[in-house]
């Protein structure tokens, strides 16, 4: 490098990078769409101006279920605090309104000098630490309550009832939110992408979706909505108008028995909104298809919701999911690692309703791609007949060259022997 910079010039380096940055187009990327569900299940929604902020503390237990971890834990240790100083400057009021302050008096609840409402209670420190005890029901022995002062009986009840109600909710409250059934639902997995194929004659719209647990999802029903901004003839224009489509169940209570991963499948039918979609069209289209999965966690029995989305760039035409479940020495066994997997199959381009209104072009799709299926074993095999042949002729080529060829003695007397070696 030291060589190459003495030989060449600094500016010829630093203008020729130059011309080359300017040679190179641009390319700018491409803006993401804004989509109303994320993959991972969370509503991509920001929530401005809101002026009736009092609303949130009318339902105070689900805001702090609601709240963030850092905050919910503040929140708990400021409450005990809070509550402890300040019955601790209600002991400290009522043992200064008594004259149990006195330095002279002693510790003990059977002195015949003096009975303090509280005994040992000579300061905020020691309050403090009475209040503890009195709340969390902690006695080491030092401090105790007498029958001097009817003030004192008070205050000790009202701290039980106020120590009582933080108790229940702050533990309620960690209680939920370790329980929180979103937390179910990260187990409950869909694949990345959505596919649209033939089944049955006719065009679906089909995902996969998956349980990693052993505990099952009791009465676990699947429901799809397309989303996407529509303008009604009086020119209202909709940003999010929501349409259900129906999902191809043959059990008639629409729940599935998600023991193995399964298949969902969306028959595109005059019902669905992408009856008029072909395959060209598809990029074209402003649309998001959001999947919800709802059903009952067999161990809590809380009901849970798991959520994903699936825009027009993450929808593959002619494509179907691998095969995952295999039966193996009596068990069925699922293979994660082609959970997400496709391969291409025969599917017309068109839409469904050109599909339904010619029939012939399914036939035709279908006769095309079994010549071409047939082509192909067709050169596979020559390839191979090929590679068979070839491999003979090399065979052969190394035996003859192994062959030990005849040599020739002659004589002394002129006469010729032949003889192998």
């Amino acid at each position: 490098m030291l060589a190459r910079k003495s030989i060449i010039p600094e500016e010829y380096v630093l203008a020729r990078i130059a011309a080359e940055n300017l040679r190179k187009p641009r390319i700018r990327d491409r803006p993401r769409k804004a989509r109303f569900i994320a993959k991972n299940g969370a509503c991509n929604l920001a929530h401005k101006n809101i002026r009736e902020q009092g609303r949130f503390l009318q339902d105070i237990f689900t805001t702090l279920v609601d709240l963030k971890w850092r905050h919910t834990l503040v929140i708990f240790t400021m409450s005990f605090l809070c509550s402890w100083l300040l019955f601790a400057m209600m002991w400290w009021l009522v043992a200064f309104a008594h004259g149990d302050m006195d330095a002279s008096i002693e510790c003990a609840a059977n002195s015949t000098k003096w009975t303090p409402c509280v005994t040992c209670v000579r300061s905020f420190t020691s309050a403090f630490l009475f209040s503890i005890e009195v709340q969390v029901t902690i006695g080491f022995g030092g401090r105790m309550m007498t029958e001097e002062c009817p003030l004192a009986i008070t205050v000790l009840i009202l701290q039980n009832i106020v120590g009582l109600i933080i108790n229940a909710v702050m533990l309620g409250c960690i209680f939920m939110k370790t329980a929180q059934a979103h937390r179910r639902a990260e187990t409950l997995i869909f694949s990345r992408q959505a596919v649209i194929a033939v089944r049955n004659g006719k065009l679906c719209f089909m995902f996969r979706v998956g349980d990693l647990r052993k505990s099952m999802i009791i009465s676990a029903s699947v429901r799809i909505q397309v989303v996407r901004k529509t303008t009604t003839p009086e020119g209202e224009i909709i940003p999010i108008h929501q349409v259900d489509i129906p999902v191809d169940n043959p059990i008639e209570s629409n729940n599935i028995f998600l023991v193995a991963p399964l298949i969902i499948c969306h028959v595109i039918d005059k019902r669905s909104p992408l009856y008029d979609i072909s395959a060209a069209d598809l990029a074209l289209q402003d649309l998001e298809l959001i999947v919800v999965l709802e059903g009952v966690v067999e161990t809590t029995g809380i009901t849970t919701q798991a959520r994903t989305s699936y825009i027009a760039e993450e929808i593959l035409w002619g494509h179907r999911f691998v095969p995952i479940v295999t039966e193996e020495e009596g068990v069925y066994a699922v293979d994660y690692s082609k959970f997400g997997n496709t391969i291409k199959v025969a599917a017309p381009r068109c839409s469904a309703r050109e599909l339904d209104e010619k029939p012939s072009i399914l036939i035709q799709t279908l006769q095309k791609s079994e010549l071409s299926h047939q082509n192909s074993l067709r050169k596979r095999n020559s390839m191979r007949r090929n590679n068979s042949i070839r491999r003979s002729n090399s065979m052969r080529r190394t035996n003859s060259s192994l062959i030990v060829p005849k040599v020739q003695f002659i004589t002394p007397e002129g006469s010729q022997s032949a003889s192998e070696t």
